[in-house]
C-alpha cells in the first residue's frame, strides 16, 4: 500500500512543488486578467474560462517537463519534443476558441473572445515553462489591446 501511495504522491523531479505552484498561480492571475476584461464586456467566455484555459496550458507544460525526465526504454529510444507539446495544447485551445465563434445575419461574432482564449493558453504555457515575465508582458499587451483598442473601435464604429 505504501508503494501505491508513494507513486501517487511522488515528488517532482524537474519542477519543484513550490515552483510549480507559483507558475500555476501566475497562470491564474495573468489569464484571469484577460478573462476579467472579457467578463466585464459581457462576452460568452469570461473570467473562469480564461483561468481554466491558462491553468490547463500551464499544467500541460509542467507535466511535459516532468515526463521528459522519466525513463522510457533505452536512452536512444527517448523522444521528448517540447514543440509537439506546444502544438497539441495550441490545437486543443484553438478548438475550444473556435467553438465560440459563430455567424448570424452575415456578421461574425466572438472572434476577439476566441482569440483571447487562445492567448490565455499561450500565457499559461509561458507560465508553465517558467517564463512568467514574458507571460506578464503578453498579458499586459492583451489588456491594452482589449481595453484601449476596443475603446477606440467602439468610439470610431470600427467594430470587431
Amino acid at each position: 500500500m505504501d508503494s501505491i501511495l508513494n507513486d501517487m504522491t511522488g515528488s517532482f523531479s524537474v519542477v519543484p512543488l513550490g515552483v510549480a505552484a507559483s507558475r500555476l498561480f501566475a497562470a491564474i492571475v495573468l489569464a484571469g486578467m484577460i478573462g476579467f476584461e472579457r467578463e466585464w464586456q459581457s462576452k460568452p467566455a469570461g473570467f473562469r474560462t480564461h483561468i481554466l484555459v491558462g491553468v490547463a496550458a500551464c499544467l500541460f507544460v509542467i507535466i511535459g517537463q516532468e515526463l521528459g525526465d522519466l525513463t522510457f526504454g533505452s536512452e536512444d529510444q527517448q523522444r521528448f519534443d517540447p514543440l509537439r507539446l506546444i502544438e497539441a495544447v495550441t490545437a486543443g485551445v484553438a478548438f475550444l476558441a473556435a467553438g465560440l465563434i459563430f455567424t448570424a445575419n452575415g456578421k461574425v461574432w466572438n472572434v476577439t473572445t476566441g482569440a483571447s482564449i487562445w492567448l490565455a493558453g499561450a500565457v499559461g504555457m509561458a507560465c508553465g515553462a517558467g517564463k512568467v515575465l514574458l507571460a506578464a508582458l503578453a498579458a499586459v499587451i492583451v489588456m491594452v489591446v482589449l481595453s484601449v483598442v476596443g475603446w477606440i473601435e467602439r468610439k470610431s464604429d470600427l467594430g470587431d
